[in-house]
Protein backbone atom coordinates (compact mmCIF):
# COMPACT_ATOMS: atom_id res chain seq x y z
CA UNK A 1 0.00 0.00 0.00
CA UNK A 2 2.74 2.45 0.91
CA UNK A 3 4.48 1.60 -2.39
CA UNK A 4 1.35 2.54 -4.38
CA UNK A 5 1.06 5.82 -2.54
CA UNK A 6 4.74 6.65 -3.13
CA UNK A 7 4.25 5.91 -6.82
CA UNK A 8 1.56 8.52 -6.97
CA UNK A 9 -1.39 6.20 -6.54
CA UNK A 10 -4.23 7.12 -4.21
CA UNK A 11 -4.02 5.55 -0.76
CA UNK A 12 -6.89 3.19 0.02
CA UNK A 13 -9.46 4.53 2.49
CA UNK A 14 -8.82 3.69 6.13
CA UNK A 15 -11.00 1.00 7.61
CA UNK A 16 -13.16 1.85 10.57
CA UNK A 17 -12.78 -0.03 13.82
CA UNK A 18 -13.83 -3.67 13.77
CA UNK A 19 -17.35 -4.17 15.13
CA UNK A 20 -17.47 -5.37 18.71
CA UNK A 21 -19.97 -6.52 21.29
CA UNK A 22 -21.95 -3.58 22.65
CA UNK A 23 -22.66 -2.93 26.34
CA UNK A 24 -26.43 -2.44 26.10
CA UNK A 25 -27.77 -4.38 29.11
CA UNK A 26 -28.62 -2.73 32.43
CA UNK A 27 -29.22 -4.06 35.94
CA UNK A 28 -32.85 -5.06 35.28
CA UNK A 29 -31.88 -6.90 32.09
CA UNK A 30 -29.08 -8.74 33.89
CA UNK A 31 -31.34 -9.70 36.81
CA UNK A 32 -33.98 -11.07 34.45
CA UNK A 33 -31.25 -13.05 32.65
CA UNK A 34 -30.13 -14.55 35.97
CA UNK A 35 -33.68 -15.55 36.91
CA UNK A 36 -34.53 -16.63 33.38
CA UNK A 37 -31.59 -19.01 33.34
CA UNK A 38 -32.87 -20.71 36.48
CA UNK A 39 -36.65 -20.85 36.13
CA UNK A 40 -37.58 -23.31 33.42
CA UNK A 41 -40.05 -26.17 33.62
CA UNK A 42 -38.34 -28.06 36.45
CA UNK A 43 -40.11 -26.22 39.26
CA UNK A 44 -43.49 -27.29 37.84
CA UNK A 45 -42.46 -30.98 37.72
CA UNK A 46 -39.61 -31.72 40.14
CA UNK A 47 -41.46 -31.39 43.49
CA UNK A 48 -42.84 -34.91 43.08
CA UNK A 49 -39.38 -36.33 42.24
CA UNK A 50 -37.99 -34.88 45.47
CA UNK A 51 -40.96 -36.32 47.42
CA UNK A 52 -40.17 -39.78 45.99
CA UNK A 53 -36.68 -39.64 47.47
CA UNK A 54 -37.37 -38.10 50.89
CA UNK A 55 -40.62 -38.61 52.75
CA UNK A 56 -41.35 -35.85 55.28
CA UNK A 57 -42.41 -32.19 54.77
CA UNK A 58 -39.31 -31.02 56.63
CA UNK A 59 -36.97 -33.04 54.39
CA UNK A 60 -38.76 -32.04 51.17
CA UNK A 61 -38.66 -28.34 51.97
CA UNK A 62 -35.22 -28.80 53.54
CA UNK A 63 -33.89 -30.06 50.21
CA UNK A 64 -35.18 -26.94 48.45
CA UNK A 65 -33.75 -24.70 51.18
CA UNK A 66 -30.38 -26.47 50.96
CA UNK A 67 -30.44 -26.11 47.19
CA UNK A 68 -31.16 -22.41 47.59
CA UNK A 69 -28.20 -21.98 49.95
CA UNK A 70 -25.91 -23.74 47.49
CA UNK A 71 -27.17 -21.61 44.61
CA UNK A 72 -26.73 -18.45 46.68
CA UNK A 73 -23.19 -19.47 47.68
CA UNK A 74 -22.45 -19.98 44.01
CA UNK A 75 -23.98 -16.61 43.13
CA UNK A 76 -21.69 -14.91 45.67
CA UNK A 77 -18.66 -16.56 44.07
CA UNK A 78 -19.64 -15.80 40.50
CA UNK A 79 -20.47 -12.24 41.54
CA UNK A 80 -16.85 -11.71 42.58
CA UNK A 81 -15.58 -13.48 39.47
CA UNK A 82 -17.74 -11.17 37.35
CA UNK A 83 -16.52 -8.12 39.26
CA UNK A 84 -12.90 -9.20 38.78
CA UNK A 85 -13.26 -10.29 35.19
CA UNK A 86 -16.39 -9.12 33.37
CA UNK A 87 -15.32 -10.94 30.23
CA UNK A 88 -17.31 -12.45 27.38
CA UNK A 89 -17.76 -16.16 28.01
CA UNK A 90 -17.98 -16.19 31.82
CA UNK A 91 -16.84 -19.60 33.04
CA UNK A 92 -14.87 -20.19 29.85
CA UNK A 93 -12.81 -17.05 30.48
CA UNK A 94 -12.28 -17.84 34.18
CA UNK A 95 -11.02 -21.37 33.46
CA UNK A 96 -8.77 -20.16 30.68
CA UNK A 97 -7.15 -17.42 32.73
CA UNK A 98 -6.87 -19.40 35.97
CA UNK A 99 -5.74 -22.74 34.57
CA UNK A 100 -5.22 -23.41 30.87
CA UNK A 101 -6.96 -22.82 27.51
CA UNK A 102 -7.41 -26.59 27.22
CA UNK A 103 -9.51 -26.72 30.38
CA UNK A 104 -11.64 -23.84 29.09
CA UNK A 105 -12.04 -25.56 25.71
CA UNK A 106 -13.31 -28.75 27.35
CA UNK A 107 -15.96 -26.70 29.14
CA UNK A 108 -17.07 -25.10 25.87
CA UNK A 109 -17.02 -28.54 24.22
CA UNK A 110 -19.41 -30.18 26.68
CA UNK A 111 -21.50 -27.00 26.89
CA UNK A 112 -22.22 -27.18 23.18
CA UNK A 113 -22.62 -30.95 22.89
CA UNK A 114 -24.29 -31.83 26.20
CA UNK A 115 -25.02 -29.23 28.84
CA UNK A 116 -26.74 -26.44 26.93
CA UNK A 117 -28.13 -27.95 23.75
CA UNK A 118 -29.39 -31.12 25.42
CA UNK A 119 -31.29 -29.08 27.98
CA UNK A 120 -32.57 -26.71 25.29
CA UNK A 121 -33.84 -29.57 23.14
CA UNK A 122 -35.68 -31.18 26.06
CA UNK A 123 -37.26 -27.89 27.12
CA UNK A 124 -38.22 -27.09 23.51
CA UNK A 125 -40.05 -30.43 23.25
CA UNK A 126 -41.76 -29.70 26.58
CA UNK A 127 -42.89 -26.35 25.18
CA UNK A 128 -44.18 -28.12 22.09
CA UNK A 129 -46.20 -30.67 24.06
CA UNK A 130 -47.90 -28.10 26.25
CA UNK A 131 -48.56 -25.82 23.27
CA UNK A 132 -50.12 -28.66 21.31
CA UNK A 133 -52.17 -29.64 24.35
CA UNK A 134 -53.56 -26.10 24.53
CA UNK A 135 -54.26 -26.20 20.80
CA UNK A 136 -56.09 -29.53 21.34
CA UNK A 137 -53.81 -31.41 18.94
CA UNK A 138 -53.90 -35.16 19.71
CA UNK A 139 -51.10 -36.13 22.08
CA UNK A 140 -48.37 -38.60 21.28
CA UNK A 141 -47.29 -37.30 17.88
CA UNK A 142 -43.49 -37.08 17.95
CA UNK A 143 -43.50 -35.44 14.51
CA UNK A 144 -45.65 -32.55 15.76
CA UNK A 145 -43.54 -32.23 18.91
CA UNK A 146 -40.33 -32.00 16.91
CA UNK A 147 -41.76 -29.53 14.40
CA UNK A 148 -43.08 -27.11 17.03
CA UNK A 149 -39.84 -27.43 19.03
CA UNK A 150 -37.78 -26.65 15.94
CA UNK A 151 -39.97 -23.65 15.08
CA UNK A 152 -39.62 -22.27 18.62
CA UNK A 153 -35.85 -22.68 18.58
CA UNK A 154 -35.62 -21.15 15.11
CA UNK A 155 -37.78 -18.14 16.02
CA UNK A 156 -35.80 -17.36 19.18
CA UNK A 157 -32.52 -17.79 17.31
CA UNK A 158 -33.70 -15.20 14.80
CA UNK A 159 -34.79 -12.81 17.58
CA UNK A 160 -31.37 -12.99 19.22
CA UNK A 161 -29.61 -12.39 15.91
CA UNK A 162 -31.35 -8.98 15.82
CA UNK A 163 -29.27 -7.70 18.73
CA UNK A 164 -28.60 -8.28 22.42
CA UNK A 165 -31.10 -5.61 23.43
CA UNK A 166 -33.87 -7.21 21.37
CA UNK A 167 -33.07 -10.66 22.72
CA UNK A 168 -32.91 -9.32 26.28
CA UNK A 169 -36.24 -7.49 25.90
CA UNK A 170 -37.98 -10.70 24.83
CA UNK A 171 -36.27 -12.64 27.62
CA UNK A 172 -37.24 -10.04 30.26
CA UNK A 173 -40.87 -10.02 29.13
CA UNK A 174 -41.03 -13.81 29.34
CA UNK A 175 -39.38 -13.79 32.79
CA UNK A 176 -41.94 -11.29 34.09
CA UNK A 177 -44.59 -13.61 32.69
CA UNK A 178 -43.08 -16.54 34.62
CA UNK A 179 -43.17 -14.55 37.86
CA UNK A 180 -46.85 -13.74 37.32
CA UNK A 181 -47.62 -17.42 36.59
CA UNK A 182 -45.83 -18.68 39.70
CA UNK A 183 -47.47 -15.99 41.83
CA UNK A 184 -50.86 -17.12 40.50
CA UNK A 185 -50.05 -20.75 41.34
CA UNK A 186 -48.99 -19.86 44.89
CA UNK A 187 -51.98 -17.55 45.41
CA UNK A 188 -54.49 -20.18 44.24
CA UNK A 189 -52.76 -23.01 46.11
CA UNK A 190 -52.69 -21.05 49.35
CA UNK A 191 -56.19 -19.55 49.32
CA UNK A 192 -58.30 -21.96 47.26
CA UNK A 193 -56.89 -25.39 48.13
CA UNK A 194 -57.47 -27.03 51.50
CA UNK A 195 -54.35 -28.45 53.09
CA UNK A 196 -53.80 -32.19 53.34
CA UNK A 197 -55.26 -33.74 56.53
CA UNK A 198 -52.96 -33.26 59.48
CA UNK A 199 -50.39 -31.33 57.44
CA UNK A 200 -47.77 -29.57 59.55
CA UNK A 201 -44.39 -28.80 58.06
CA UNK A 202 -42.78 -28.88 61.51
CA UNK A 203 -44.49 -32.08 62.65
CA UNK A 204 -42.23 -34.85 63.82
CA UNK A 205 -40.64 -37.02 62.70
CA UNK A 206 -38.53 -34.66 60.60
CA UNK A 207 -36.56 -37.56 59.10
CA UNK A 208 -38.07 -40.46 57.19
CA UNK A 209 -35.34 -42.93 58.26
CA UNK A 210 -32.63 -43.23 60.92
CA UNK A 211 -29.47 -41.19 60.55
CA UNK A 212 -27.30 -43.39 58.36
CA UNK A 213 -25.37 -43.54 55.10
CA UNK A 214 -28.66 -44.40 53.37
CA UNK A 215 -30.21 -41.17 54.71
CA UNK A 216 -27.37 -39.08 53.31
CA UNK A 217 -27.41 -40.76 49.90
CA UNK A 218 -31.22 -40.43 49.72
CA UNK A 219 -31.00 -36.74 50.56
CA UNK A 220 -28.20 -36.42 48.00
CA UNK A 221 -30.42 -38.08 45.39
CA UNK A 222 -33.20 -35.63 46.26
CA UNK A 223 -30.73 -32.76 45.78
CA UNK A 224 -30.06 -33.74 42.14
CA UNK A 225 -33.45 -32.55 40.76
CA UNK A 226 -33.36 -29.62 43.19
CA UNK A 227 -29.96 -28.42 41.99
CA UNK A 228 -31.00 -29.07 38.40
CA UNK A 229 -33.99 -26.77 38.98
CA UNK A 230 -31.76 -24.14 40.65
CA UNK A 231 -29.08 -24.35 37.96
CA UNK A 232 -28.56 -21.79 35.23
CA UNK A 233 -27.72 -18.60 37.14
CA UNK A 234 -24.08 -19.03 36.11
CA UNK A 235 -24.95 -18.57 32.43
CA UNK A 236 -25.68 -14.88 33.04
CA UNK A 237 -21.90 -14.34 33.33
CA UNK A 238 -21.57 -15.34 29.67
CA UNK A 239 -22.92 -11.93 28.66
CA UNK A 240 -20.92 -9.88 31.18
CA UNK A 241 -19.11 -8.28 28.24
CA UNK A 242 -22.42 -6.76 27.12
CA UNK A 243 -23.60 -5.42 30.50
CA UNK A 244 -23.14 -1.75 31.36
CA UNK A 245 -20.87 -1.23 34.38
CA UNK A 246 -20.56 -5.02 34.81
CA UNK A 247 -18.32 -4.85 37.88
CA UNK A 248 -21.24 -3.33 39.77
CA UNK A 249 -24.32 -4.63 37.94
CA UNK A 250 -23.36 -8.31 37.57
CA UNK A 251 -22.87 -8.94 41.32
CA UNK A 252 -26.14 -7.16 42.11
CA UNK A 253 -28.01 -9.07 39.43
CA UNK A 254 -26.65 -12.46 40.52
CA UNK A 255 -27.46 -12.05 44.20
CA UNK A 256 -30.87 -10.42 43.65
CA UNK A 257 -31.84 -12.90 40.94
CA UNK A 258 -30.96 -16.01 42.95
CA UNK A 259 -32.70 -14.67 46.07
CA UNK A 260 -35.81 -13.99 44.01
CA UNK A 261 -35.83 -17.53 42.62
CA UNK A 262 -35.35 -19.06 46.09
CA UNK A 263 -38.47 -17.21 47.24
CA UNK A 264 -40.45 -18.41 44.22
CA UNK A 265 -39.32 -22.03 44.55
CA UNK A 266 -39.98 -22.33 48.26
CA UNK A 267 -43.44 -20.85 47.78
CA UNK A 268 -44.32 -23.34 45.03
CA UNK A 269 -43.06 -26.33 47.01
CA UNK A 270 -44.83 -25.25 50.16
CA UNK A 271 -48.22 -25.06 48.43
CA UNK A 272 -47.58 -28.43 46.71
CA UNK A 273 -46.63 -30.31 49.87
CA UNK A 274 -49.42 -28.54 51.79
CA UNK A 275 -52.01 -29.56 49.20
CA UNK A 276 -51.06 -33.26 48.94
CA UNK A 277 -48.82 -34.13 51.87
CA UNK A 278 -45.58 -36.04 51.20
CA UNK A 279 -47.32 -39.31 50.25
CA UNK A 280 -49.73 -37.62 47.86
CA UNK A 281 -47.06 -35.40 46.32
CA UNK A 282 -44.96 -38.46 45.58
CA UNK A 283 -47.64 -39.62 43.11
CA UNK A 284 -48.55 -36.19 41.70
CA UNK A 285 -46.39 -36.37 38.58
CA UNK A 286 -47.64 -32.95 37.46
CA UNK A 287 -47.96 -31.20 40.85
CA UNK A 288 -48.45 -27.65 39.59
CA UNK A 289 -51.26 -28.77 37.29
CA UNK A 290 -52.79 -30.83 40.08
CA UNK A 291 -52.81 -27.84 42.46
CA UNK A 292 -54.46 -25.62 39.86
CA UNK A 293 -56.96 -28.39 39.05
CA UNK A 294 -57.96 -28.47 42.72
CA UNK A 295 -58.18 -24.68 42.83
CA UNK A 296 -59.94 -23.82 39.54
CA UNK A 297 -60.88 -27.08 37.87
CA UNK A 298 -60.22 -27.58 34.16
CA UNK A 299 -59.66 -23.85 33.70
CA UNK A 300 -56.84 -24.01 36.24
CA UNK A 301 -55.16 -26.87 34.38
CA UNK A 302 -55.32 -24.91 31.12
CA UNK A 303 -53.86 -21.81 32.80
CA UNK A 304 -50.90 -23.69 34.24
CA UNK A 305 -50.31 -25.49 30.93
CA UNK A 306 -50.06 -22.07 29.27
CA UNK A 307 -47.78 -20.96 32.09
CA UNK A 308 -45.45 -23.93 31.63
CA UNK A 309 -45.30 -23.24 27.89
CA UNK A 310 -44.35 -19.60 28.58
CA UNK A 311 -41.78 -20.67 31.16
CA UNK A 312 -40.21 -23.13 28.73
CA UNK A 313 -40.07 -20.46 26.02
CA UNK A 314 -38.45 -18.05 28.46
CA UNK A 315 -35.74 -20.56 29.37
CA UNK A 316 -35.00 -21.15 25.69
CA UNK A 317 -34.80 -17.41 25.09
CA UNK A 318 -32.23 -17.01 27.87
CA UNK A 319 -30.17 -19.99 26.70
CA UNK A 320 -29.99 -18.72 23.12
CA UNK A 321 -29.09 -15.25 24.39
CA UNK A 322 -26.22 -16.32 26.67
CA UNK A 323 -24.38 -19.52 25.67
CA UNK A 324 -23.27 -18.51 22.15
CA UNK A 325 -20.90 -16.02 23.80
CA UNK A 326 -18.84 -19.01 24.97
CA UNK A 327 -18.46 -20.38 21.44
CA UNK A 328 -17.65 -16.86 20.26
CA UNK A 329 -14.88 -16.60 22.89
CA UNK A 330 -13.50 -20.03 21.89
CA UNK A 331 -13.33 -18.97 18.25
CA UNK A 332 -11.80 -15.63 19.20
CA UNK A 333 -9.04 -17.59 20.95
CA UNK A 334 -8.44 -19.68 17.83
CA UNK A 335 -9.95 -22.82 19.33
CA UNK A 336 -12.98 -23.08 17.05
CA UNK A 337 -14.06 -22.11 13.55
CA UNK A 338 -12.96 -18.51 13.00
CA UNK A 339 -16.33 -17.61 11.47
CA UNK A 340 -17.95 -18.24 14.87
CA UNK A 341 -16.02 -15.21 16.20
CA UNK A 342 -17.55 -12.86 13.63
CA UNK A 343 -19.69 -10.03 15.01
CA UNK A 344 -22.42 -8.43 12.94
CA UNK A 345 -21.51 -4.77 12.27
CA UNK A 346 -25.20 -3.87 12.40
CA UNK A 347 -26.45 -5.74 15.46
CA UNK A 348 -23.14 -6.18 17.36
CA UNK A 349 -23.85 -9.82 18.22
CA UNK A 350 -22.03 -13.06 17.24
CA UNK A 351 -24.61 -14.16 14.70
CA UNK A 352 -22.74 -17.27 13.53
CA UNK A 353 -22.35 -18.52 17.11
CA UNK A 354 -26.05 -17.94 17.79
CA UNK A 355 -27.10 -19.77 14.62
CA UNK A 356 -24.68 -22.63 15.36
CA UNK A 357 -26.26 -23.30 18.74
CA UNK A 358 -29.79 -22.92 17.43
CA UNK A 359 -29.21 -25.36 14.56
CA UNK A 360 -27.52 -27.93 16.80
CA UNK A 361 -30.34 -27.71 19.37
CA UNK A 362 -32.86 -28.26 16.57
CA UNK A 363 -30.93 -31.31 15.37
CA UNK A 364 -30.90 -32.77 18.89
CA UNK A 365 -34.62 -32.03 19.35
CA UNK A 366 -35.54 -33.69 16.06
CA UNK A 367 -33.29 -36.68 16.73
CA UNK A 368 -35.21 -37.58 19.88
CA UNK A 369 -31.93 -38.14 21.77
CA UNK A 370 -32.37 -35.28 24.25
CA UNK A 371 -33.56 -37.57 27.06
CA UNK A 372 -30.32 -39.53 26.92
CA UNK A 373 -28.25 -36.35 26.81
CA UNK A 374 -30.03 -35.00 29.88
CA UNK A 375 -28.72 -37.98 31.83
CA UNK A 376 -25.20 -36.60 31.46
CA UNK A 377 -25.98 -32.91 32.04
CA UNK A 378 -25.90 -32.78 35.85
CA UNK A 379 -22.51 -34.44 36.34
CA UNK A 380 -20.83 -32.46 33.55
CA UNK A 381 -22.36 -29.16 34.63
CA UNK A 382 -21.41 -29.54 38.28
CA UNK A 383 -17.85 -30.66 37.54
CA UNK A 384 -17.19 -27.39 35.75
CA UNK A 385 -19.28 -25.27 38.09
CA UNK A 386 -17.15 -26.38 41.02
CA UNK A 387 -13.94 -26.04 39.02
CA UNK A 388 -14.89 -22.51 37.97
CA UNK A 389 -15.46 -21.59 41.61
CA UNK A 390 -11.91 -22.68 42.43
CA UNK A 391 -10.68 -20.02 40.00
CA UNK A 392 -11.39 -17.52 42.78
CA UNK A 393 -8.61 -19.06 44.88
CA UNK A 394 -6.21 -18.68 41.94
CA UNK A 395 -7.15 -15.04 41.29
CA UNK A 396 -6.96 -14.10 44.97
CA UNK A 397 -3.59 -15.80 45.29
CA UNK A 398 -2.27 -13.83 42.34
CA UNK A 399 -3.65 -10.72 43.94
CA UNK A 400 -1.78 -11.44 47.18
CA UNK A 401 1.41 -12.19 45.25
CA UNK A 402 1.01 -8.88 43.40
CA UNK A 403 1.29 -10.69 40.10
CA UNK A 404 -0.22 -8.11 37.79
CA UNK A 405 1.13 -10.00 34.78
CA UNK A 406 -0.87 -13.15 35.55
CA UNK A 407 -2.58 -13.02 32.21
CA UNK A 408 -5.90 -11.73 33.51
CA UNK A 409 -6.85 -8.64 31.59
CA UNK A 410 -4.01 -8.93 29.12
CA UNK A 411 -3.70 -10.13 25.57
CA UNK A 412 -1.04 -12.77 25.42
CA UNK A 413 -0.18 -15.96 23.63
CA UNK A 414 -0.47 -19.23 25.52
CA UNK A 415 1.07 -21.73 23.15
CA UNK A 416 -0.49 -20.85 19.81
CA UNK A 417 -3.66 -19.37 21.19
CA UNK A 418 -4.24 -15.65 21.36
CA UNK A 419 -6.23 -14.72 24.43
CA UNK A 420 -8.25 -11.53 24.24
CA UNK A 421 -10.84 -10.82 26.89
CA UNK A 422 -12.49 -7.55 27.76
CA UNK A 423 -11.85 -7.51 31.47
CA UNK A 424 -11.76 -5.15 34.36
CA UNK A 425 -8.59 -3.02 34.34
CA UNK A 426 -8.96 -2.64 38.11
CA UNK A 427 -7.66 -6.20 38.44
CA UNK A 428 -4.22 -4.67 38.33
CA UNK A 429 -4.91 -2.09 41.01
CA UNK A 430 -4.95 -4.29 44.09
CA UNK A 431 -7.63 -5.68 46.43
CA UNK A 432 -9.29 -2.35 47.21
CA UNK A 433 -10.31 -1.90 43.57
CA UNK A 434 -12.53 -5.01 43.49
CA UNK A 435 -16.12 -3.84 43.77
CA UNK A 436 -17.48 -7.07 45.26
CA UNK A 437 -15.95 -9.79 47.43
CA UNK A 438 -17.47 -13.11 48.54
CA UNK A 439 -18.71 -12.98 52.13
CA UNK A 440 -17.18 -15.70 54.27
CA UNK A 441 -14.48 -16.69 51.78
CA UNK A 442 -12.78 -19.18 51.83
CA UNK A 443 -15.36 -21.14 53.87
CA UNK A 444 -18.34 -20.29 51.65
CA UNK A 445 -16.33 -20.97 48.50
CA UNK A 446 -15.12 -24.33 49.79
CA UNK A 447 -18.71 -25.17 50.78
CA UNK A 448 -19.94 -24.50 47.25
CA UNK A 449 -17.11 -26.43 45.60
CA UNK A 450 -17.66 -29.39 47.96
CA UNK A 451 -21.43 -29.31 47.30
CA UNK A 452 -20.88 -29.36 43.52
CA UNK A 453 -18.47 -32.27 43.64
CA UNK A 454 -20.58 -34.21 46.13
CA UNK A 455 -23.40 -34.02 43.56
CA UNK A 456 -21.00 -35.43 40.98
CA UNK A 457 -19.85 -38.17 43.38
CA UNK A 458 -23.46 -39.08 44.15
CA UNK A 459 -24.26 -39.19 40.42
CA UNK A 460 -21.30 -41.54 39.87
CA UNK A 461 -22.46 -43.73 42.76
CA UNK A 462 -26.11 -43.92 41.73
CA UNK A 463 -25.91 -43.57 37.92
CA UNK A 464 -22.45 -44.90 36.94
CA UNK A 465 -23.27 -45.69 33.30
CA UNK A 466 -24.66 -42.22 32.60
CA UNK A 467 -21.68 -40.56 34.26
CA UNK A 468 -19.25 -42.76 32.32
CA UNK A 469 -20.80 -41.74 29.00
CA UNK A 470 -20.58 -38.08 30.04
CA UNK A 471 -16.91 -38.53 30.92
CA UNK A 472 -16.31 -40.18 27.53
CA UNK A 473 -17.81 -37.15 25.78
CA UNK A 474 -15.58 -34.92 27.89
CA UNK A 475 -12.50 -37.00 27.06
CA UNK A 476 -13.34 -36.80 23.35
CA UNK A 477 -12.75 -33.07 23.62
CA UNK A 478 -9.04 -33.56 24.42
CA UNK A 479 -7.96 -34.54 20.87
CA UNK A 480 -10.26 -31.82 19.51
CA UNK A 481 -8.44 -29.22 21.60
CA UNK A 482 -5.07 -30.32 20.23
CA UNK A 483 -6.51 -30.28 16.70
CA UNK A 484 -7.67 -26.68 17.04
CA UNK A 485 -4.46 -25.64 18.80
CA UNK A 486 -2.35 -27.10 16.00
CA UNK A 487 -4.56 -25.48 13.38
CA UNK A 488 -4.24 -22.12 15.12
CA UNK A 489 -0.46 -22.54 15.38
CA UNK A 490 -0.24 -23.33 11.65
CA UNK A 491 -2.15 -20.16 10.76
CA UNK A 492 0.10 -18.04 12.99
CA UNK A 493 3.20 -19.46 11.26
CA UNK A 494 1.79 -18.60 7.87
Amino acid sequence: MSHDKAAGGEAPPERGPAPGLARQLGLFDATMIVMGGIVGVGIFMNPYVVAQRVGTPAMILGAWIAGGFIALAGAFIYAELAARMPAVGGQYAYLREAYHPGVAFLYGWVLLLVIQTGGMAAVAVTFARYSLELARVPAGSAAYDGLVAALALGALTLVNCLGVKTGSAVQSALMVGKIVIIAMLVFCGWLLVRGAPGFDVLARPWLDRPVSFDLFTAFGAAMVPVLFAYGGWQTSNFVAGEVRNPSRNMPRALVAGVLGVILLYLSVNYVCVRAFGPAGLEHATAPASAVMQLALGARGSALIAAGIAVSALGFLSQAILTAPRVYFAMADDGLFFRSVAKISPRTHVPVVAIVLQGVWAIVVALSGRYDQILNYVVSMDFIFMGLSATCLFVFRRREVDGNSESGVGSRKEVGPVLQSSIVNPSLRSGPSSISYRVPGHPCTTLFFVAACWLVVANAIYRYPSNTLIGMAILAAGVPMYFFWRQRSRSKIRK
